[in-house]
């Protein structure tokens, strides 16, 4: 791999989850940074550099990648989504959306697979070769 991406941001509520999936991460060498928070909200507010990021500035890395869940308290994914959509376009960049989820349920992929800002849908657990296939299919450009 030439280059890793700057930062991969994991939106689960689950901090155990969280805290694997960071370690993939590290193994997989894809990122620099990988940054957890624990809902919708929080999501957003790293993204606009609201909430606890405000007094940060720009001292946060914009993620290349965002690994979303579905279900989580005070904002799930398809609100994150949906306020996602209205973000400047300078703040959205070029971040591809993955859906990362226990949801067994076919109406959650159809739901995503209609909705131009998830780039994937994916079940968990997240592992190294997910990653890599993530990698290869989105950002072959860094290989």
């Amino acid at each position: 791999m030439k280059k890793k991406l700057n930062c991969v941001l994991l939106v689960d509520d689950d901090e155990a989850t969280n805290f694997l999936n960071s370690i993939f991460i590290e193994e997989s060498e894809i990122a620099e940074r990988t940054e957890s928070v624990l809902n919708g909200r929080e999501a957003l507010d790293y993204l606009t550099c609201e909430g606890e990021y405000k007094n940060r500035g720009n001292n946060h890395p914009k993620p290349d990648l965002i690994l979303l869940d579905i279900n989580m308290p005070v904002m799930d994914g398809w609100d994150f989504i949906q306020a996602y959509k209205n973000l400047d376009d300078d703040m959205k960049g070029n971040i591809i959306i993955a859906m990362l989820t226990t949801s067994l349920n076919p109406d959650d992929k159809l739901k995503a697979e209609k909705i131009r800002e998830i780039s994937a849908f994916e079940h968990k657990p997240l592992s190294v070769e997910m990653l890599y296939e993530l990698m290869e299919k989105y950002f072959s450009h860094h290989f």
